[in-house]
Order: C-alpha cells, then sequence, then structure tokens
C-alpha cells in the first residue's frame, strides 16, 4: 500500500473529528470525536514512521495513546460531574458550572 492512502485515511478521520468538535453538544461525543482526531495522528505518525524506516514515529503513537488514555479519564470525570449536577450531558450547561 502507498503512503497517500494513508494520509487520505488519517485526512478524513481528522476532518470527521473537527467536524464532531465543532458541532455536537454532547459531551461524549466530543471526547469520541478527539479521540479519532488523535486516531489520525496516529496512522499518520505510523505511516510516515513505516515509510522511513525509523522506530521514532511509532513511539511517539505509543505516547499519543498514552495521553489519550488519561483524556478519557479526565473527560468522562468531566461529564459525569456534569450529568450529576444537570442531569444532561449538554456542553451548554458547563458555563452555568461557575463560581
Amino acid at each position: 500500500m502507498f503512503l497517500n492512502q494513508f494520509l487520505l485515511l488519517a485526512a478524513v478521520l481528522f476532518c470527521i473529528g473537527v467536524y464532531g468538535v465543532i458541532s455536537r453538544r454532547n459531551g461524549v461525543m466530543v471526547l469520541m470525536s478527539i479521540e479519532l482526531i488523535l486516531n489520525s495522528v496516529n496512522i499518520n505518525l505510523v505511516a510516515f514512521s513505516a515509510m522511513t524506516g525509523a522506530v521514532s514515529g511509532q513511539v511517539f503513537a505509543l505516547f499519543v495513546i498514552a495521553v489519550a488514555a488519561a483524556e478519557v479519564g479526565v473527560g468522562l470525570a468531566i461529564v459525569l460531574a456534569i450529568f450529576r449536577n444537570y442531569r444532561s450531558v449538554d456542553l451548554d450547561d458547563v458555563d452555568l458550572m461557575k463560581g
């Protein structure tokens, strides 16, 4: 397979993720869209790493996976806090949590 196929797949996933972050109001859907963005970055890192023969892209991909796991943990904790207070995961309710 050629590099441009992986880059096209990563670009499509990145665009879907950005659209999901911008247009969604549901907190869980925003977290899933961020995961799509991070997965598209991983595809780029591994594809360029395989093309050049270096291992550094795959190592960076592992770090991105670790950061994504931490992001999901913190993000779900925030979404659960919003749900406990407002019985909704609508992100428009976040500005009501000032204090």
